[in-house]
């Protein structure tokens, strides 16, 4: 599903360029659930964006289900954006003037499917998520964990190959962090792969695999062998 090889990142800082990725190569599988630590500055959410096809490496390459991801115009970009990945952000990013069932289904007004089929699509994904009662509430009427679920019903519904999440459970209490990651796990349970970014130990403990980055490059690699029991 996705081959890194000699991947660099270097943004400007004044007069001299921080080294926010060094060489990275990396492979994760298609099914995968993969958990990203590592403190702030390492590298983390440098790497989520280079996966997202948000940013571009300096050098070093990425394939991406079997497709090498460069030198793509912005259309091109957004097109396998579109087709492969879904994101979840710890800030929810939703539009606050449009009700959880009209953000959820915004992904598809974007694949110009009509509104009546959009919208019915939209309500099978947030009564996925268990948000059916609040579909015409507005963001500012949600408690985070709902939110949180209205956008991981919004990056599922185009039924992406990839799904990643950065910190999405980073400003949850625990019994809700627990039900976002109950649906990580159930979305990876059905062959979707997921590559989540986190600062928390337990979280990160939950995915099959936890890479540990420090200083822009691979601190640890390893499996969880408690995710497999």
């Amino acid at each position: 599903m996705i081959d890194l090889a000699g991947i660099s990142k270097t943004y400007p800082m004044g007069q001299h360029r921080v080294h926010a990725l060094s060489s990275i190569s990396l492979g994760i599988g298609q099914g995968e659930f993969v958990a990203i630590q590592g403190s702030s500055g390492s590298g983390k959410s440098t790497l989520l964006n280079i996966l997202g096809i948000l940013d571009t490496p300096d050098s070093g390459t990425y394939t991406l289900d079997g497709h090498a991801i460069e030198n793509l115009s912005t259309a091109d970009a957004a097109r396998y954006r579109n087709r492969f990945i879904g994101f979840v952000f710890q800030s929810f990013n939703l539009i606050h003037h449009k009700s959880a069932l009209e953000n959820v289904a915004l992904p598809l007004y974007y694949q110009k499917i009509g509104r009546k089929k959009r919208n019915r699509i939209a309500m099978e994904y947030l009564e996925r998520v268990g948000l059916e009662e609040r579909a015409e509430h507005k963001p500012s009427e949600l408690s985070g964990g709902q939110s949180q679920r209205v956008a991981i019903a919004r990056a599922l519904i185009t039924e992406p190959a990839l799904l990643l999440a950065d910190e999405p459970t980073g400003a949850l209490d625990t019994q809700t962090s627990e039900q976002i990651m109950q649906i990580f796990r159930e979305v990876n349970t059905r062959g979707m792969t997921v590559v989540l970014v986190t600062h928390e130990p337990e979280i990160a403990r939950q995915a099959q695999r936890s890479i540990v980055l420090r200083d822009g490059g691979i601190l640890s690699d390893q499996v969880n062998r408690s995710s497999l029991t």
